[in-house]
């Protein structure tokens, strides 16, 4: 299996312990899924810095050590120019982010790939496409 997971799934690992934060299980099954390689990760080559820039703001004394870990994280970043033109034109279509649509892009463009999100206004707007999954509604195969 192959996942893309975007921020607001890569986010929960951190935040395990906020109070009102969900599916922090699903979102932890899948980093032990990577762990013990029944999942292969593969990131847009913005994954760090989107994530460490949350982390920087919401975690400031442990920002430094936690995109220390995250790095520790097996996953193979990808991206090319069919990825810019596939996360461009989803933003343009819908008014999306393109670091959001990025993340869908990767997966779109390799075969095998699901986005996982925990964003549900993002995948209600993307669904349509495929290869996207609500973290939510994720299992492990």
């Amino acid at each position: 299996m192959i996942v893309v997971v975007d921020a607001s799934v890569a986010l929960k690992w951190f935040f395990q312990g906020r109070s009102g934060e969900d599916h922090v299980d699903k979102a932890l099954a899948v980093l032990r899924g990577v762990a013990d390689e029944r999942v292969k990760m593969i990131q847009p080559p913005h994954f760090v810095a989107e994530v460490a820039a949350v982390l920087a703001r919401e975690r400031p004394d442990t920002a430094v050590d936690d995109v220390a870990n995250l790095q520790q994280i097996d996953w193979r970043t990808v991206g090319d120019e069919r990825d810019h033109r596939t996360a461009t034109e989803l933003s343009a279509r819908f008014k999306g982010h393109v670091f959001d649509t990025l993340y869908h892009a990767v997966a779109l463009n390799r075969p095998n790939a699901t986005l996982i999100t925990a964003d549900r206004r993002h995948y209600s707007q993307y669904r349509q496409f495929g290869l996207i999954s609500l973290l939510s509604d994720f299992e492990l195969a």
